[in-house]
């Protein structure tokens, strides 16, 4: 049985599941990458903010060439672009997989070891960045508004599973004669696997013949016509989720180091005790997005309340924590709101713009995603001379956004308008545009 046709409103079971792998399968590769990377700093005698900052390079890349590919996925087509996300994803996965081997062999210095990883990881940034936009747009475009926040939280989803999924494979990967390399070979294989999946059986959506040349200006259009940062529709949320995923990342990176100094173990034995961490916060990640937001019915602006409060809490309950056991519901805890907040963000800005619209948003969402990444050395500078203050930090920010969800116009009216009210605005703008 065929899929349907790419410009039905109902995205095809077979398809969702396709484009659901491709997001749990960076997430997996993603996530199990942070959660032994602690331990391969240590064993290889790089200092932890450094260690941290692998990502820095990676994460600026990522956040300036997501707006471009947004624009390639409607000028090409979602899947090619998804073949380039998962290509890039493959290739820096193997080269650092390549690093961690000639560090653990004592093959080149520290620093030249770092500085390679450093580069191996770049190229993620800077291709692997093509997938995300292209998958988020490809939901949102063949989904009715009513059902685009529950389908962004079922993609979101699939993050979350893939942080479920990947720290627990990180310490079975660790296999013989590659030691610490082993899950960075094993997830890039896992990756070679959906790029087939996707090549062979995704259903390719051939680009709008418009997108090929520029768009006219739309008389009396301004909104759309200011660069996406600006747009008042869109910035309140990019900058809800730029803090919101700056604090997860953040708390993300630093957990492994915190786990490590709590239990006063060795960086190999003490893994299996981060990997256990992570996966109760995903666990709790997935609890929010498949079970309370289909459960309750919850609108983006609830979940941007929700999602920073009970975050807010969550940190605070790390910060205050005395031992493993405390961090792990701490942990928990953060994760749920976080993984309230996410789905938020994304469905709020989805929802705020029209159908041409959704991969530029998408680019952006994705940039915003990415380049908070580069602030999670600074957090784990402030971990080295003072434990409970990265977690302080992000209660602070958290209740700050909470504040700012109120009070914002934009995220204060960010639920979906009624099926009928949207179509009397489509019919409007059709109107306007043809006279």
């Amino acid at each position: 049985m065929q899929d349907k046709a790419p410009d039905t409103t109902a995205l095809p079971r077979r398809s969702f599941a396709i484009i659901f792998g491709v997001s749990m399968a960076t997430a997996m590769g993603n996530t199990g990458l942070i959660s032994v990377l602690p331990a391969i700093g240590r064993s290889l005698d790089i200092p932890d903010p450094m260690v941290s900052a692998i990502f820095s390079l990676s994460a600026l890349l990522w956040a300036f060439s997501s707006p471009g590919w947004a624009r390639a996925s409607d000028r090409y087509g979602r899947k090619p672009l998804m073949l380039v996300g998962l290509s890039g994803f493959l290739v820096s996965m193997m080269l650092c997989g390549a690093v961690v081997s000639s560090g653990l062999a004592k093959l080149a210095a520290p620093m030249t070891i770092f500085i390679l990883f450093l580069l191996a990881r770049a190229l993620f940034g800077l291709f692997g960045a093509a997938s995300n936009p292209a998958t988020q747009a490809y939901v949102a475009e063949r989904t009715p508004i009513e059902g685009r926040t529950q389908a962004m939280a079922n993609l979101a989803g699939a993050f979350g599973l893939g942080t479920v999924i990947g720290p627990f494979l990180a310490p079975l990967f660790i296999f013989p004669g590659v030691g610490l390399a082993g899950p960075l070979y094993s997830f890039a294989f896992i990756a070679l696997g959906m790029l087939f999946v996707v090549w062979r059986f995704l259903p390719d959506s051939k680009p709008d013949p418009d997108a090929r040349r520029p768009l006219r200006p739309v008389v009396g259009g301004a909104p759309a016509a200011l660069p996406i940062w600006r747009d008042p529709r869109i910035m309140p949320f990019l900058i809800y989720g730029f803090i919101v995923a700056t604090c997860q990342t953040a708390q993300a990176q630093t957990l492994g180091f915190l786990i490590l100094d709590k239990l006063d173990l060795s960086p190999a034995k003490a893994q299996t005790y981060i990997a256990i961490a992570m996966m109760f916060g995903a666990v709790a990640g997935l609890l929010a997005q498949w079970g309370l937001i289909r459960m309750f019915e919850m609108t983006p602006r609830q979940l941007l309340r929700w999602g920073v409060g009970v975050a807010a809490l969550g940190n605070l309950i790390v910060a205050l924590s005395p031992d493993y056991y405390g961090v792990v519901v701490g942990y928990a805890v953060s994760s749920l709101g976080f993984g309230l907040a996410r789905p938020g963000f994304t469905a709020g800005s989805s929802i705020a713009v029209g159908m041409a619209e959704q991969a530029r948003v998408a680019g952006a969402i994705a940039a915003v995603n990415g380049i908070n990444v580069i602030f999670a050395p600074l957090f784990v500078f402030l971990y080295q001379h003072f434990g409970p203050a990265p977690f302080i930090v992000n209660t602070l920010l958290m209740l700050g956004l909470l504040v700012y969800a109120f009070r914002n116009p934009a995220l204060r009216n960010a639920d979906p308008k009624p099926a009928t009210q949207e179509a009397t605005t489509l019919a409007a703008l059709e109107k306007s545009d043809e006279g």
